[in-house]
């Protein structure tokens, strides 16, 4: 991720024109005073509605069940939640839909001041989105090849946009955060028998020119140097692309008359990755020198158990429990490294620690599902509900507004519709019939979730990531609150 960091030279002209110190003394503690503050916060990113700054939820489907989905597995989004349920769908499927994020932190400080955080108003925009598509080879055709799909996803797995006020108690800290970073996947999965199937993919981390920033950001209102009285916007700003892996496996012990799974185990492993940020420092769009950091994305390790109870030709009812580890001890720290003419020796190096914890949800997932509908005779219906529990992975230590990180809890219900053949969406759009082109659908499908996530009431104290007057702004008591609303559209061909 290239990083771009600009600190003004006129405004090094002027503290050295109002006060005689000597230039080269009050350059020296300007750099120390903005950048050091800043810097504490880059590839900091921001909030997201899980643990750390991960996004769970990558479809609607499986945010009504609270992402408890890796087992499940059957919808486009598999490519996501685990690769290999690929194998249990048919032709090809295009899935796609957005997350819309609202909500806010409420912060108190020690001596009883109040800010507020939020996701740029009412909802994050451009809000995080997804894309699936697959494409089962042997129905299309290609039986040399066995029984395997193929697949790609494009999807928003870490962080979004997070704001505080710009004359806020801790604005020298931070006052905007975004990390609009986008997850390209590549995807392969092949059944070798009934039983069992695995799934292999690319993850290619990267931005997009056209989403938002396009970039990473960090802003703040550096105090520069004490004494001075002189707050200078300030922004961090970048981009890379880093590569990762994943990899997983479904196995179906259980089956019934028809074919269709009465018990899934699934487990999915999602690699490390690692961007960097080269770039350059901005205080006042003025330019001072470069600098060089690291983003280490944590490793990801997910497993899940389905158990279908009711499973006939009139109506499913799946039970699912998920336990997913991130491994956030990656991010051991964030040390930035200074060069350019500007730069004193003194400032080539600013460490940064993170040393931020692994962390685990639990997730608990139901989906009810009526094939056979005496209303809607051509529709599929089904109702979801989830709940999950996921730790805090950040210590008060390094903890920033950035991410307001807490234990917290996940309650959501969702909807599914599935128009099948001789069925209208909307009543207007045919949604297939026997015989018809390929390239007329065979079904069309609705997806809504709702999810209210609940943070515990969190007291910041010792915190030491920023360099500011006065010290330790960021202690306080954060309470935080998220509501989120996913909608997917699926078309069967």
């Amino acid at each position: 991720m290239r990083t771009r960091c600009r600190v003004t030279a006129s405004l090094v002209e002027h503290l050295s024109r109002k006060h005689p110190a000597p230039t080269h003394l009050a350059a020296a503690g300007l750099l120390i005073a903005a950048t050091g503050i800043m810097l504490t916060l880059l590839a900091a990113p921001a909030t997201s509605d899980a643990s750390g700054f991960r996004i769970l939820d990558q479809g609607a489907a499986a945010t009504g069940q609270s992402a408890a989905f890796t087992a499940q597995a059957d919808d486009p989004s598999a490519i996501y939640y685990n690769p290999a349920g690929m194998t249990q769908l048919h032709g090809v499927q295009l899935y796609f839909g957005t997350v819309l994020i609202g909500g806010h932190t409420s912060y108190t400080a020690p001596n009883g001041v109040t800010a507020r955080g939020d996701l740029n108003n009412s909802v994050a925009w451009p809000p995080p989105t997804n894309f699936y598509i697959t494409a089962n080879l042997k129905d299309l055709g290609l039986k040399a090849l066995g029984d395997l799909s193929v697949g790609v996803g494009v999807v928003s797995p870490f962080g979004t946009m997070y704001r505080w006020p710009n004359n806020g108690p801790f604005n020298t800290a931070l006052t905007r955060q975004t990390l609009e970073l986008f997850d390209i996947k590549p995807t392969l999965a092949y059944k070798f028998n009934d039983q069992f199937s695995v799934g292999l993919g690319m993850d290619i981390y990267t931005f997009f020119n056209f989403w938002g920033e396009g970039q990473a950001e960090t802003k703040l209102n550096s105090n520069v140097l004490p004494g001075f009285g002189f707050p200078a916007p300030q922004e961090v700003n970048g981009r890379d692309t880093a590569l990762g892996f994943n990899a997983s496996f479904m196995y179906t012990p259980f089956r019934n008359a028809d074919g269709k799974p009465l018990a899934n185990i699934g487990f999915v492993y999602r690699s490390q990755a690692t961007l960097h940020l080269d770039g350059q420092f901005l205080a006042n769009g003025r330019v001072a020198g470069d600098a060089h950091t690291t983003l280490v994305l944590p490793p990801v390790y997910t497993g899940g158990i389905a158990l279908w109870p009711v499973r006939d030709k009139e109506r499913e009812w799946k039970l699912e429990l998920d336990v997913d580890y991130t491994g956030w001890h990656s991010l051991r720290n964030t040390d930035v490294h200074l060069s350019g003419a500007g730069i004193p020796p003194l400032l080539s190096t600013i460490q940064v620690p993170r040393n931020w914890n692994d962390s685990i949800t639990i997730m608990i997932g139901t989906e009810h599902k009526w094939l056979q509908v005496t209303r809607l005779p051509h529709w599929e219906v089904a109702l979801r509900g989830g709940f999950w529990f996921s730790q805090n992975a950040v210590p008060d230590a390094t903890f920033s507004p950035g991410v307001p990180d807490a234990d917290n809890y996940s309650i959501s219900v969702g909807l599914g519709l599935l128009c099948k053949e001789k069925g209208h969406f909307f009543g207007v759009i045919p949604c297939g019939s026997s015989g018809g082109s390929p390239l007329l659908p065979k079904g069309i499908g609705l997806d809504l979730a709702y999810q209210a996530l609940l943070y515990e009431t969190r007291t910041v104290t010792g915190n030491t990531t920023v360099f500011s007057v006065p010290n330790n702004v960021i202690n306080g008591t954060y309470q935080t609150t998220f509501q989120v609303g996913s909608i997917n559209l699926r078309v069967n061909f």
